[in-house]
């Protein structure tokens, strides 16, 4: 294994222990969500750090990954969808006014821009960072994802839900500072076409970033290639080098 660091403290915004991990000790900064309601250390159990190990271990990535939020928030069926946009917002929050500090600060980079990437549910926190902060984020790499938080809400709809949902607010978007570096951000969006996969989610964000001028690379691979692990270590593998080298 590759040197790993793990850290965390106690959130000021979500007001709970947050962990996080840091796989390298040099290069640019990845920062993996989680899937579903899955945790800081996913990626390492189902092998995806063993896989891009040589581009830490050769200082070309600095890896960090967090919690997900997800079992107290889209995913917890005994708090109301209201609730649920609630707590989207605070994890916002608490990625951009926590996380992302660390990282710089760990990179001994003050400014330093960071590439996300997620799978699956991981893939919408991936995409929804960068594109809502792409100031602070310099591009994302998601793989088979969903875009459109409403499948999560009932129903229900307010403003920590629109402000949340790529698909609602990138139509809508028009602050030339925000869309000028969206415009210079690398966003990929990568989708399966086998089992359990729907690459129309995929295709669907990417029309919506066409639509505003935002430059996408929508990437569908093919039918043999399912909604699983082995699939997202071969689609990381694949970019990583592309995007960093």
């Amino acid at each position: 294994m590759t040197n790993k660091t793990i850290d965390g403290w106690r959130s000021p915004v979500l007001n709970k222990e947050m962990p996080i991990v840091r796989y390298g000790d040099f290069g640019m900064p990845l920062l993996f969500f989680p899937t579903a309601a899955a945790d800081y250390l996913e990626y390492e159990r189902f092998r995806l750090i063993e896989a891009i190990q040589p581009y830490i271990d050769g200082g070309l990535i600095n890896a960090f990954s967090i919690d997900s939020i997800n079992k107290d928030a889209w995913l917890n069926e005994q708090v109301v969808p209201e609730e649920r946009a609630y707590r989207q917002y605070l994890y916002d929050r608490y990625v951009i006014e926590e996380v992302v500090p660390y990282i710089r600060t760990a990179c001994q980079t003050p400014d330093i821009r960071i590439v996300t990437t997620g799978a699956s549910f991981g893939a919408y926190h991936a995409m929804n960072e960068a594109l809502k902060h792409p100031t602070v984020f310099s591009g994302c790499i998601a793989m088979s994802g969903c875009f459109d938080i409403r499948k999560s809400c009932d129903g229900y709809h307010d403003e920590n839900v629109y402000f949340n949902n790529p698909i609602e607010y990138i139509p809508r978007l028009e602050d030339p500072e925000i869309l000028d570096a969206l415009r210079r951000s690398r966003l990929t969006i990568v989708s399966g076409q086998g089992d359990y996969e729907h690459p129309d989610n995929s295709k669907e964000m990417a029309a919506v970033l066409e639509a505003k001028g935002i430059p996408v690379n929508l990437d569908l691979w093919g039918e043999d290639i399912p909604h699983d692990w082995p699939s997202w270590n071969k689609m990381l593998q694949h970019y990583i080098p592309l995007y960093f080298a």
